[in-house]
């Protein structure tokens, strides 16, 4: 039987997100695949997270190529980045909540990925189309934290799927415009 590593990997940040201490036997389980299979690709729990901590990555990475955050408005990038999130948004959340497993170190991919997000809260301050009393890292971590929470309710069946990019961004932009009534 051929394993699908990044179907693994996928059900493991599902179980991981909800259940942080599930061992490697929950996540086999889980995945449909015997302990001993799971230990062939992931020797442990560490290369389990920093494999998935790769495919976050590159998920991500390509999520951004896809969203073409620099044509357009700030606003449209964003709703494109969103969608673009959609499908790797469990694996997202996964990361991002459990960023306490990097020991402190951030990696160098994660850094190159939280500036483009930042470039791009920065551009719609700089149009006037976001808010400038909010920092860009700080609307960066707001996104992150709304594409978690939201992938959570989907995966709890207290939001529809369909839902996820109309809720995370009207929420997201509803409190990053700037307003223009005085």
């Amino acid at each position: 039987m051929t394993v699908d590593r990044d179907q693994v990997l996928r059900t493991a940040a599902a179980l991981l997100t909800r259940k942080a201490t599930a061992t490697m036997d929950e996540v086999a389980r889980a995945a449909g695949i015997g302990r001993a299979t799971l230990h062939r690709h992931f020797a442990g729990r560490d290369a389990l997270v920093k494999a998935l901590e790769e495919l976050g990555i590159q998920e991500f990475e390509t999520a951004l190529d896809t969203a073409r955050l620099d044509e357009g408005g700030a606003g449209e990038a964003l709703r494109r980045l969103v969608a673009a999130v959609e499908p790797a948004a469990g694996l997202l959340a996964f990361l991002v909540t459990e960023n306490q497993l990097f020991e402190g170190e951030v990696d160098e991919g994660w850094n190159r990925l939280d500036a483009r997000v930042s470039a791009l809260f920065r551009r719609g301050q700089e149009g006037g189309e976001f808010r400038i009393d909010l920092s860009p890292a700080w609307l960066t971590e707001a996104l992150y934290a709304l594409i978690g929470a939201c992938a959570w309710s989907i995966q709890d069946g207290r939001v529809a799927a369909k839902d996820f990019s109309y809720m995370t961004t009207e929420l997201l932009l509803g409190g990053a415009r700037r307003s223009t009534e005085k």
